[in-house]
């Protein structure tokens, strides 16, 4: 595997690429904890392989704003042959390119990637992003981790870690400084309401659970699903099949930055019985996602969504909205809807390139715009959830 342990073959290889469209739908870095995105993976089951199958085998149209990959190669191909770095020279042609989701991974950084789809990493347990000013802010911090421990709040602005000033990297440039070995000590210097502080954490190996579920005194469960990392699908699935008969339930998304695609086709399959989930295309070529048969179709069911709801998540918020499955309560979701796929570079390296939009069952592109609440609700969304539930029939 190149030195890449545990990365699914079908997210890495150029002739891999070439047989199959390999597709990312999700932005958030989480730093220290590796990176959210997501991508196919060939043990995810036969609806990702039937939509992967076809893939063109050219290059093909590019969208607009997108990095040509064989441009990406060849600046890579001759930094190293300059003695250069080839990792950053792909960064510089993606930039120019206008691509605003495209990113580039070293080997490290891409085994991290792995890592964070399988939901465990070693890290300090700090989620963050890059600011339109080129700041590292602080969005989420894992309870328990040695993040926590060390007093960081969400809102903190990361300056420099163990003195390698972090403002304007890239953030995948930031998980890198944060990672290590368990055990090993790492400074941050931080900002926090003007006043600089340092805390000195040691990295843990650590773990999420995808999927936490919860059963309201009034009856209603609540499934709460972090991310979609593997498995994730199939246990929003055993959830609503363990929830009480006749029972609503909350499907909460707030706060998901995306995952497996495939983990979020089969969280969508839980409530419907076959049919249409997404379309997505990739340089032009046509694509579909369809749900499994067999789902819940009767249970009331409400989505919780926000501007942290993002791509793969909000996939199955716009299909369930679609499908007239679910009522989506909440805020406006993120709006990122565009496909990435990722390339081998020459040095090893891992470009992540746009190409092309996914859209709902109704065809709406959810890029730049999101998921526009049917109850738009901005505090005490869960109760607000509960009183749509009781119009649907159930609840209090």
């Amino acid at each position: 595997m190149l030195g890449l342990p545990s990365i699914p073959a079908v997210c890495l290889r150029p002739r891999d690429l070439r047989r199959g469209a390999v597709l990312t739908m999700a932005f958030l870095a989480a730093v220290g904890a590796g990176v959210y995105t997501g991508c196919w993976d060939r043990e995810e089951g036969a609806t990702a392989a039937a939509a992967l199958a076809g893939a063109p085998t050219a290059e093909g149209p590019r969208e607009t704003g997108t990095a040509d990959r064989d441009a990406v190669a060849r600046a890579v191909a001759e930094a190293v042959a300059e003695g250069k770095s080839g990792k950053k020279a792909a960064q510089e042609v993606v930039s120019r390119s206008g691509d605003r989701w495209g990113t580039v991974y070293d080997q490290g950084e891409y085994a991290a990637f792995a890592e964070g789809l399988d939901g465990h990493w070693t890290g300090v347990g700090v989620w963050a992003g890059r600011a339109p000013d080129g700041m590292i802010k602080v969005d989420k911090v894992q309870p328990g981790s040695p993040a926590a421990r060390a007093g960081l709040r969400a809102g903190d602005r990361l300056l420099s870690v163990d003195g390698h000033a972090v403002t304007g990297l890239a953030v995948t440039d930031v998980v890198a400084l944060l990672r290590g070995d368990a055990g090993t000590p790492v400074v941050l210097n931080l900002s926090r309401d003007g006043a600089d502080l340092t805390e000195t954490v040691r990295r843990e190996q650590l773990r999420t659970e995808p999927v936490t579920v919860r059963q309201r005194p009034d009856g209603v469960t609540v499934i709460k699903v972090v991310s979609f990392t593997r498995g994730a699908g199939d246990r929003v699935k055993a959830a609503v099949k363990a929830a009480p008969p006749g029972e609503g339930v909350v499907l909460d998304l707030r706060g998901n930055p995306g995952g497996l695609v495939t983990e979020a086709v089969t969280a969508a399959s839980a409530f419907l019985d076959g049919g249409l989930v997404a379309t997505y295309d990739v340089r032009g070529d046509q694509r579909v996602l369809y749900a499994a048969k067999g789902g819940d179709t009767t249970r009331p069911l409400v989505a919780l969504v926000d501007g942290g709801t993002m791509s793969a998540a909000e996939l199955v918020a716009g299909a369930l909205q679609d499908r007239g499955r679910a009522v989506a309560v909440g805020s406006r979701t993120f709006g990122k809807g565009s496909v990435q796929m990722p390339t081998e570079l020459p040095d090893g390296s891992v470009a992540e390139l746009t190409v092309g939009t996914y859209r709902t069952p109704a065809g709406r592109s959810l890029d730049g715009g999101g998921i526009t609440p049917d109850v738009p609700a901005g505090e005490r969304v869960e109760e607000r959830a509960v009183t749509v539930l009781g119009g649907l029939g159930v609840g209090p």
